[in-house]
């Protein structure tokens, strides 16, 4: 286990003192939890509920209890959760799912580690949800969750628009004038304003749609799409298509190239009729307590401004903002270009490796600097960490279910025993090569590889797609181990003397994110439960939400960021009466 301050330990097999149970009926298993779970529920004992949980285990709640995110550490605090929300919410008809791929699983994780997986259905006096239990075996045949998730998932009264729910209105030519007035919100205004059209933007804007929120995103943009489709030629998304999905349309595209993204968002907003103001901006915003409302002054570009009206104010900008560039002496006797890498139009990407594989494609002299190190990891180790559920045969939402079931702190632990054994074989030959010509790298934070920065820091890593090979062969050159002192004449002083010569030096340094002046808690990273410190949640100001993430993130989290945003709107939820 990494050096770290956290004390949560894996329930290993020794520690449980108990040998491999692989002889036991999943299914007879979980049904025996399950009811003795349920009927403590029903009966609203909370003791005999926590008695069924390990004595650190975790209840993770994605808005079904809380109507927020939130995760509770050890029976003590479990309890609490349960005592405070257990009859406010109703939480009733507990049903084991046995479907293919859902079905209760005995999971062997590693050698030493085994639990057995299992899903149920729930409802509230609001909603239906998913549940999903990891159970770990105990001396004497006995099995306790060690984490156990619930997630909501509709609103009993307000469905999603789909299937047989949807309009069944015939139209007799009036369809584009009725699109028209409703882009335009001729006669009404918005509830909700996204700004940005994104894919985490647009993929609010179709939750809310879908259940009945009238929603406007706003872009300065001139069209849907533009933020992929004006960045450098040769990007690309990482991961998976399976990992890539969109909600209610799905991504059949056999490549991630940004061309193909950039057209199919353009056609997704189309498609889903979404209501989208590009070339506009918002010139003036001002909250007014009393109503809970924002008054929001739109620039329209050539078709004038207009003032609205609305309750909610969703920013989906996107993980970039206001560039950060560092202040180092002496820019003014440089002879040559300096820039940040939203400037750099041949690659506007904050990736430093892309940048400089994008400038060694082109066969220019091209050194990295390295201010400290990086974590890397292949696209094939990606791809294979992500397959167990991203795959072609697998439901997107189950997926996404299974991938956001476990606290942090169990994944945590989970992945640093999981980096270094990549790290010894499918990428050594990446690593090795990279620390032979003095390239450093990392195992994450705490050595939790790549989904610690990706949560905590959202950077500091890079999954390869060709810059290790230039970087390993020579043809982008590393300079680390000293400061930079200042500018010079011709490109940059180091500590200890040394100078590197340039004609241009790009800044792939980031950027601050962009954070209205609100009483806000800290937005970007996780909190001391592990969960998002204020995206997707309620951020501490009523009335502002945070959409930010990559695509399956932006998939999933949509959804319950829309259900609060419609059980603010019903009256279904005050946030300040949820108190634990």
């Amino acid at each position: 286990m990494a050096t770290d301050p956290f004390p949560q330990r894996l329930p290993t097999l020794d520690r449980l003192g108990v040998t491999d149970p692989s002889n036991v009926s999943p299914s007879e298993v979980a049904t025996e939890w399950l009811n003795a779970f349920s009927a403590a529920i029903a009966q609203s004992d909370t003791a005999a509920v926590t008695d069924l949980f390990l004595e650190d285990g975790f209840w993770k709640d994605v808005i079904a209890l809380t109507w927020d995110f939130r995760t509770f550490e050890g029976r003590k605090d479990i309890k609490k959760l349960l005592d405070a929300r257990l009859a406010a919410t109703g939480l009733h008809e507990l049903c084991l799912l046995q479907e293919p791929l859902n079905e209760p699983a005995l999971q062997k994780v590693y050698h030493d580690f085994v639990w057995l997986r299992l899903c149920f259905g729930l409802t509230t006096k609001h909603g239906k949800g998913t549940g999903v239990v990891y159970l770990v075996p105990l001396p004497g045949s006995k099995w306790k969750a060690c984490t156990l998730l619930t997630c909501l998932n509709a609103l009993t009264d307000f469905p999603q628009k789909l299937g047989p729910l949807k309009s069944k209105e015939a139209d007799h030519g009036s369809w584009e004038e009725k699109r028209r007035q409703e882009t335009e919100f001729s006669n009404n205004d918005p509830t909700v304003i996204v700004i940005g059209a994104g894919d985490s933007g647009l993929e609010t804007a179709a939750r809310l749609k879908y259940i009945g929120v009238p929603t406007l995103v706003i872009d300065k943009k001139p069209r849907v799409g533009d933020s992929w489709r004006d960045r450098y030629k040769a990007l690309c998304l990482h991961d998976a298509i399976w990992y890539n999905q969109t909600p209610y349309l799905k991504w059949v595209f056999p490549t991630n190239m940004r061309l193909q993204l950039a057209d199919w968002l353009e056609g997704y907003a189309n498609f889903l009729e979404l209501d989208v103001w590009t070339a506009s901006t918002i010139t003036k915003t001002s909250w007014n307590d009393s109503t809970k409302t924002w008054t929001v002054e739109v620039n329209r570009g050539g078709k004038g401004t207009r003032v609205l009206t609305v309750k909610h104010l969703v920013f989906a900008t996107g993980s970039g903002g206001r560039p950060k560039v560092p202040d180092i002496p002496g820019k003014a006797n440089f002879k040559g270009s300096a820039v940040h890498s939203s400037e750099f139009k041949s690659a506007a990407n904050h990736i430093a490796h892309d940048i400089a594989q994008d400038f060694c494609t082109h066969g220019v002299d091209i050194t990295m600097y390295q201010r400290s190190s990086t974590f890397v990891i292949s696209t094939e180790s990606v791809a294979a960490m992500l397959g167990a559920v991203y795959k072609d045969d697998f439901p997107t939402e189950l997926a996404d279910t299974y991938n956001t079931s476990l606290h942090w702190a169990v994944v945590r632990r989970l992945h640093q025993r999981m980096v270094p054994m990549v790290a010894e074989t499918a990428d050594k030959e990446i690593l090795d090569g990279l620390a032979k010509v003095g390239f450093k790298t990392n195992f994450g934070i705490h050595g939790a590889g790549i989904m610690s920065l990706f949560l905590e820091r959202g950077g500091g890593y890079y999954i390869d797609t060709g810059a290790s090979k230039s970087i390993i062969d020579g043809g982008i050159k590393i300079k680390n181990g000293s400061a930079i002192e200042s500018y010079t004449e011709n490109g940059l002083r180091f500590a200890g003397g040394t100078e590197l010569q340039a004609d241009i030096i790009v800044f792939a340094t980031g950027y601050v994110m962009a954070i209205p002046a609100t009483s806000c808690v800290r937005v970007r990273g996780l909190n001391e439960e592990g969960q998002s410190a204020g995206v997707w949640r309620y951020c501490g100001h009523d009335g502002v939400w945070f959409a930010n993430g990559n695509l399956a993130l932006s998939r999933f989290h949509s959804l319950h960021l829309a259900l609060q945003i419609k059980a603010i709107e019903e009256g279904i939820v005050n946030q300040a009466d949820v108190v634990i």
